[in-house]
């Protein structure tokens, strides 16, 4: 299982290097090119975003106990994500406004205005995507979290279950003890009943034994 998580890794940091790399070019470009750069760029994030779903279904089925190092790197691999994601904004919105620029004979001001406006815009969306983003991850470690106390009490469960099936026994062996005891007991008291009667017919024959000797003569 880590080692498909581990294999999707690789994939994922060399995608992202590609990414970064043809980010940084778009702005050079015009033309054709840029829009070809573009569309590349844009299938490449499509394929990081799968990626990353692939890693957060091995991450899933990954034992609980070792999930916590998993976790934490696709929370790094997320928010590379969303930093590349936001860079081609930013690039894509440069190229728009040269294209627009070029197309409508726009002002610089204009263009300035209309740039920062989109840029504040971009940078709301992104600190939105990052609570959503946040909110996600607790639910899914609120999610472990429960998993792990269920299984907790699953565990405790068996064992007192256990427990409970150990003190019938003691309790069936105590029985039968006590049984067994009860039994000596009364033996015992028979055997010196039995001892005493016959202890006093002894006496009593010899006792008759010697009144008669004593008469006889």
């Amino acid at each position: 299982m880590s080692s498909d998580f581990e294999s999707y890794e690789q994939d994922f940091a060399v995608l992202t290097a590609e990414i970064t790399g043809r980010i940084g070019k778009v702005p050079k470009l015009v033309g054709d090119e840029k829009k070809q750069m573009v569309a590349n760029v844009e299938k490449q994030l499509e394929e990081a975003r799968e990626l990353l779903e692939q890693m957060e279904l091995e991450v899933r089925e990954i034992p609980p106990q070792s999930r916590g190092m998993y976790s934490s790197r696709m929370r790094s691999y997320k928010q590379e994500m969303g930093k590349l994601e936001a860079d081609f904004k930013r690039s894509r919105i440069a190229y728009s406004d040269e294209v627009r620029n070029e197309l409508l004979g726009d002002d610089g001001n204009s263009s300035e205005n209309q740039r920062a406006h989109l840029l504040d815009n971009t940078e709301r969306l992104e600190r939105s995507s990052r609570r959503l983003e946040a909110g996600y991850q607790i639910a899914v470690e609120t999610e472990q979290i429960g998993q792990e106390m269920l299984e907790n009490l699953s565990h405790d469960r068996e064992k007192i279950q256990r427990a409970r099936e150990r003190l019938r026994e003691t309790d069936a062996n105590l029985g039968k003890s006590s049984r067994i005891l009860t039994g000596m007991l009364r033996r015992i008291i028979q055997n010196r009943i039995l001892i005493a009667i016959l202890a006093v017919i002894i006496i009593f024959t010899t006792m008759m034994a010697i009144f008669l000797s004593v008469r006889g003569r």
